[in-house]
């Protein structure tokens, strides 16, 4: 009789992940997504599939864009730096994506919190995000390109087809008098003997503060715009980076039924 041979419960496991990994992963593209089409990738692409990933040439995933809409696409070149994909069947057409007509305004935080801000609003379907300059805001220069690269990535796990678009930074106060009248503005304040955010029709966005909050000035700046309304985020004091990921999922709650 041959002696059993023992079967590793973690080689199992790896080589189940290796089977499925594949089809969950997602890539943004700008290029023209169509049947037929090869479409270069970018180097760190490149790098993510073949050292990270550990594909290969064959292996299939899923390319997409808001213009095109997401594609089953197959490694056609995988090396050092550079990469491309054939685009074979279509997965989902751009108007299946549903995002709500949200924008993000912040008041500027420190690198690691303005990264969250900016992963957390791309996966909550943000269609914009406006970083602004305050009387207690920390810095006034982002790396744009930077905060780019983390909202594709975000997009690129939250399924998302689109990315949002983000804006340099700019004074509050020339923010909101280039304010489109059409869009009401949520002022997210501490203490405030206001409601909290509630979902609406129409377009929205919200304005979160700086750590310390908006100077007493830029509050009686807010509060005398026709188009903001304060609101609370409840009795506790949030961190900035806090605040803007429970406004944001709250002015996209759907109300209870009575």
């Amino acid at each position: 009789m041959k002696p059993s041979r023992t079967i590793s419960v973690w080689a199992l496991m790896g080589a189940t992940l290796t089977a499925i990994m594949p089809r969950s992963i997602r890539l943004y593209a700008p290029a023209s997504l169509a049947a037929g089409a090869i479409v270069p990738l970018s180097p760190e692409q490149a790098h993510y599939l073949g050292s990270v990933m550990r594909l290969a040439t064959g292996a299939e995933i899923a390319v997409f864009n808001a213009r095109d809409g997401e594609w089953r696409a197959r490694i056609t070149s995988l090396r050092r730096g550079a990469a491309a994909l054939a685009i074979e069947t279509a997965l989902r057409a751009p108007t299946m994506e549903q995002l709500p007509d949200l924008w993000l305004v912040f008041a500027l935080l420190k690198r690691q919190a303005t990264d969250l801000v900016i992963q957390k609003a791309t996966e909550l379907g943000v269609a914009a995000i406006f970083p602004v300059i305050t009387m207690h805001s920390l810095g006034e220069r982002i790396n744009l390109a930077r905060l780019e690269a983390i909202a594709r990535e975000a997009a690129e796990q939250s399924e998302r087809l689109s990315l949002p678009e983000i804006r340099a930074p700019q004074p509050l106060s020339d923010l909101l008098a280039g304010w489109p009248r059409t869009r009401r503005l949520v002022a997210a304040i501490e203490r405030a003997a206001a409601p909290p955010p509630a979902a609406g029709e129409g377009p929205t966005a919200l304005i979160v503060g700086p750590e310390g909050g908006f100077a007493p000035a830029e509050l009686d700046y807010l509060r005398a715009r026709p188009f903001v309304e304060p609101a609370t985020l409840g009795p506790r004091i949030l961190r900035a980076e806090t605040a803007a990921i429970v406004g944001l999922a709250l002015l996209q709650a759907a109300p209870r039924p009575p």
